[in-house]
């Protein structure tokens, strides 16, 4: 038996709505879902993504009941497959992971072997958990600047949602690789700890949260936007001739209001950041640029550790925008 967050959902007998619960309970490891690699897990992390799964705010689990967490990383207790061996540290970032297939918020994991990426030897696993998907994600958005020819010479790099998951690791890696980065955040009480990750200028997100014009006059030579809707229009319709923006999260919304212009009269490029089903080598290269780029200290200063007993409430926090950086989850705790 293992310590498990489940979540549940049942259909009312009388045809009302359904019943959800989240609850911490105990699990039987016969229980495990089918996968060729079985993991102790040691951390997980709690992303915006867990936070709508967990509170039932969006229609995140597609099959019940669910373990929620899309990260995971921990130790390999049994595999059948050869890319892995008992004792082997890994890493688990989305496949879709607390969502169709069970997920990190518990003490056991059983998964596909391809799902999981080798944790390089200098890096813990307590380390890999505070990355998680938020920083993996965002070094993902960096790079994509980066081939596109977005470099420090550029122009400054904005950052929404900057106070965020992805937003802090973003923040703190275009710092470190010498770009200046301009912070988008609705929290203002943030500001010290936005700056000491890096960032050389503060703006408040309601300067990019309003309807955008076609074009306005150009303010950055990329971004890196996890809001999208009326956030990522404006970004774009600042973006200066042949800058991208990587777009990565919906905080905001889902929607796009603007047009064409940016992409035809200036040339920007909008490029979209799947994290979810990337490669296995280009996530490889995503992690080992992360413990070349990612300063150490930075990532501290950003995460907090919390238990399993406590994820509920910060799922909630996460939800009303009370969270900043990352949430490491220490599943034994």
């Amino acid at each position: 038996m293992f310590n498990a967050l489940v979540l549940r959902k049942e259909d009312a007998d009388d045809g009302g709505d359904a019943t959800f619960s989240a609850e911490i309970t105990q699990v039987d490891e016969a229980d495990l879902p089918e996968g060729d690699v079985t993991v102790d897990v040691e951390y997980s992390t709690i992303n915006y993504k867990d936070g709508l799964a967990i509170t039932n705010t969006s229609p995140i689990v597609r099959t019940w009941p669910m373990v929620p967490g899309v990260d995971f990383a921990g130790t390999v207790s049994a595999s059948t497959n050869d890319s892995f061996s008992a004792g082997d540290r890994v890493v688990l970032n989305g496949w879709e992971v607390g969502e169709k297939h069970w997920g990190g918020l518990a003490q056991k994991a059983q998964v596909s072997a391809e799902w999981l990426t080798p944790l390089d030897d200098a890096m813990s696993t307590r380390t890999a958990a505070a990355i998680g998907t938020a920083g993996y994600t965002s070094m993902l958005c960096v790079m994509a600047l980066e081939q596109h020819d977005i470099t420090p010479d550029s122009g400054p790099i904005i950052v929404t949602g900057a106070a965020g998951g992805v937003g802090s690791t973003a923040v703190a890696i275009l710092s470190k690789l010498g770009y200046e980065v301009i912070a988008s955040t609705g929290r203002p009480e943030e500001s010290d700890y936005l700056t000491a990750l890096g960032a050389s200028q503060i703006i408040d997100r309601e300067e990019l949260s309003g309807p955008a014009r076609p074009l306005n006059k150009t303010r950055f030579a990329g971004g890196v936007d996890a809001v999208g809707s009326h956030t990522l229009a404006n970004v774009l319709s600042m973006t200066q001739p042949d800058g991208c923006v990587a777009a990565c999260g919906l905080a905001q919304g889902m929607d796009l209001p603007s047009s064409v212009a940016p992409f035809i009269l200036r040339g920007v490029t909008l490029a979209g950041i799947n994290s979810v089903t990337v490669p296995q080598e280009k996530r490889k290269v995503a992690w080992q640029r992360l413990a070349n780029d990612l300063d150490a200290a930075k990532l501290e200063s950003m995460t907090t550790e919390v238990s399993l007993a406590d994820v509920i409430g910060v799922a909630d926090n996460i939800i009303e925008g009370k969270v900043r950086g990352r949430v490491v989850v220490d599943v034994n705790a």
